[in-house]
């Protein structure tokens, strides 16, 4: 008897580790909503039409070390800038900003963080998205700068108004097209 259920248990575990290693390695995430629009995307938000809810972007004080990769993007506490890292410079996407509502974590770090469509990375961040044909289509948001109430320093997202990346510096809105 215990055979059997040893051996039940056994076939579990492996269909969870192989389900667990085929999400890892094939991994598109949707955020606020069942299913990912197409095929082509990493990661989706729930764009509905009224949606005020952007990405933020982590808070700290200019990254020097670990794997930089271009197409980093952080929101900068010693300039309050937000800025994108691109051929071995940091480039400012905003006007500095205001950090007045910023909570700063003193906190040690844990982990490597999130990893999403690749098993493993070369890049140091929170969450890292490695894919050589998929996309993050950003949170959609009509019209940011009147429609999100308090946003927060370091907040991006795609302005469908004036169809241009808008971030937040923590005073206004800064527009990209």
């Amino acid at each position: 008897m215990i055979n059997i259920i040893e051996k039940k248990m056994m076939k579990n575990i492996s269909l969870a580790v192989a389900f667990i290693v085929s999400t890892v390695s094939f991994a598109q995430v949707a955020i606020e909503k069942p299913m990912i629009d197409g095929t082509s995307t990493i990661l989706d938000f729930n764009n509905v039409a009224g949606n005020t809810k952007g990405l933020i972007l982590p808070s700290t004080s200019g990254v020097t070390t670990g794997a930089l990769v271009n197409g980093t993007f952080i929101f900068d506490v010693t300039d309050k800038k937000v800025k994108v890292y691109e051929n071995d410079v940091w480039k400012p996407l905003s006007d500095a900003g205001d950090l007045g509502t910023i909570t700063l974590n003193n906190a040690p770090e844990r982990g490597k963080g999130v990893i999403i469509g690749a098993p493993t990375s070369d890049a140091d961040g929170v969450l890292i998205l490695e894919s050589l044909n998929k996309a993050m289509i950003l949170p959609q948001i009509t019209t940011p700068h009147l429609n999100v109430k308090s946003p927060y320093p370091g907040m991006i997202c795609y302005d469908v108004t004036s169809r241009s990346l808008a971030v937040f510096d923590g005073s206004v809105w800064n527009y990209w097209k």
